[in-house]
């Protein structure tokens, strides 16, 4: 299985099989580049199949990544090789937003995608004069959605400096460059100061960090007391078995395919944002029914070209079992009286 895992992942990021699908399909979308312009984010081609085979060995086990400090502190420069692999591809064939939603009745996927961004709008209350942070943008579609939908001022963060370029050229097409602003960092160690922003969200970003604590901690301290925290979390649900192989033959799946260094279960959340010094406000599996499903996404599109591929059976599995969701909702709050010793 493992071997099979390996040259699928190997194919997807070939420059050869891309440029191949890139004659076949022509553009990825409208405001979007042309797959013709598909790279390696800032890796040069020589330097792709050594810097997958790292990759690939160092995710090949990936809850035993981060069991040292040593091999955690290395976690963030794997994350940022695996955005360097999959970034145009991601934007190719999925748009600017690299996230999953809930399908909705009569919706299109990118209708779904916009109503669940503009979700955190509401749930932080955010109006114009707000300064907001984004942990983990990528290339920038939902920091676009939430600031032309709540007429803040929002500030990304990504370790990926090829995204940054690519979220900087977006947000001036979209003419919200003076509203958006993009910083390359690690959400794990922010340049900001304390107590600068009104509130913050991540959309299934938290799950590349080895430990929650130190994303979540980083979130508290750069939040002004009383400011609210939304986060779309991966985890494993209450129905993953981890004595049942086919189970963990999935979840291994998920995380090998997307650099994560070990799903966290969906019970562990809450106490970890308690831990910090949060305020648990409300907390909802957003891929629960009356929600259709995130993963028929999978099975359309330009994704479809890789239906049979591993990760994507791996996520359609997940969602399918019902023991994977990309979308447990969190809506933390710091408190009012909070202080740095709070913590």
């Amino acid at each position: 299985m493992e071997a099979a895992t390996m040259a699928w992942t190997a194919a997807v990021v070939g420059v050869g099989l891309v440029y191949w699908f890139v004659w076949v399909m022509g553009a990825a979308e409208v405001k979007g580049k042309r797959a013709v312009d598909l790279k390696m984010g800032s890796i040069t081609r020589d330097k792709v199949q050594d810097k997958y085979t790292q990759y690939w060995s160092f995710f090949r086990r990936p809850k035993e990544t981060a069991t040292t400090a040593a091999a955690a502190e290395k976690v963030p420069d794997f994350v940022d090789t695996f955005y360097n692999l999959v970034t145009d591809i991601y934007e190719w064939g999925w748009g600017q937003s690299f996230h999953f939603s809930p399908s909705l009745p009569g919706r299109s996927h990118r209708e779904a995608t916009r109503v669940h961004e503009e979700r955190v709008v509401d749930l932080l209350g955010a109006k114009p004069a707000h300064r907001l942070l984004d942990v983990g943008c990528g290339v920038g579609g939902p920091m676009r959605a939430i600031a032309g939908y709540s007429g803040s001022n929002v500030v990304g963060i990504t370790i990926n400096d090829y995204q940054v370029n690519r979220a900087r050229a977006h947000n001036r097409k979209a003419g919200l460059d003076s509203r958006c602003e993009v910083v390359c960092g690690n959400f794990l160690s922010m340049p900001f100061p304390d107590a600068s922003f009104d509130g913050a969200y991540s959309i299934e970003a938290t799950c590349h960090a080895p430990r929650l604590q130190d994303v979540y901690g980083e979130v508290f301290r750069v939040l002004k007391p009383g400011g609210l925290y939304v986060s779309y979390e991966w985890v494993t649900t209450s129905l993953y078995r981890a004595e049942d192989p086919d189970h963990v033959d999935c979840i291994q799946g998920i995380e090998r395919g997307d650099a994560l260094p070990g799903l966290r279960r969906q019970d562990e959340i809450a106490s970890i944002a308690k831990e910090v010094g949060f305020e648990v406000l409300k907390e909802q599996d957003l891929a629960l029914p009356p929600a259709l499903p995130w993963w028929t996404r999978l099975k359309m599109g330009r994704i479809a070209y890789w239906r049979n591929s591993l990760l994507v059976r791996h996520l359609t599995k997940g969602g399918e079992t019902g023991i994977f969701t990309p979308m447990h909702l969190v809506l933390l709050r710091k408190p009012a009286a909070a202080t740095e010793a709070a913590k």
